[in-house]
């Protein structure tokens, strides 16, 4: 009949609103899954809760150090990283802010403002090497957001992995110019985002 409408019945999709927000490892956005062999889906998959067991194991730390319940004295890499901040009386899990484009979370620090001191320990779960830099970029987050020269103060980083640590004592030439490169490159992502 002319003018006349008849409205479709709308479908009815299943409700998974508990999954909303969530991704699957085989997710239609990480699609290149399905060019992998079985053993290539198997290593992705065993790297994938290697992550997940690095979370928890940073989670597992912080909550220990935060209650100041020390692990017993072994050379595993948990247990000499969560004494070592207790003993320290470092703080795990502290944002470092220098903008909204950059920040970042040191797993455990401490400065003594006394000494001039800012520790920096970073706990690794992972079997590839880990690289200092990325405590540098804290120390100098850290410098930045509360106005520290670091010619100032002395520094101390360490990272464990792998049932060892390694300690760096970087000073003003290392963490000076990743202070400069945060501030250059904030104003040039500023920048963007107003043009």
């Amino acid at each position: 009949m002319k003018g006349e409408f008849t409205m479709a019945k709308q479908f009815i999709f299943n409700d998974h609103h508990l999954l909303e927000g969530k991704h699957a490892f085989l997710s239609a956005s990480q699609y290149h899954w399905i060019n992998y062999d079985d053993e290539k889906l198997e290593e992705r998959y065993r790297n994938f809760l290697a992550v997940q067991m690095g979370t928890r194991l940073h989670a597992l730390a912080a909550e220990h150090i935060d209650l100041g319940i020390k692990m017993p004295k072994t050379k595993q890499t948990l247990n000499m990283y969560v004494n070592d901040a207790i003993g320290f009386r470092m703080t795990p899990e502290q944002v470092l802010r220098y903008s909204d484009n950059c920040f970042g979370t040191a797993d455990a620090i401490k400065f003594d403002e006394k000494k001039g001191f800012l520790r920096i320990h970073d706990l690794k779960t992972g079997r590839i090497p880990a690289h200092m830099e990325q405590l540098y970029i804290y120390a100098a987050l850290f410098c930045l957001e509360y106005k520290f020269r670091p010619g100032d103060i002395e520094f101390e980083t360490r990272i464990y992995q792998n049932d060892d640590f390694i300690i760096d004592n970087p000073n003003a030439e290392d963490i000076g110019p990743i202070m400069d490169t945060i501030i250059q490159f904030d104003k040039i992502i500023n920048s963007v985002k107003e043009g």
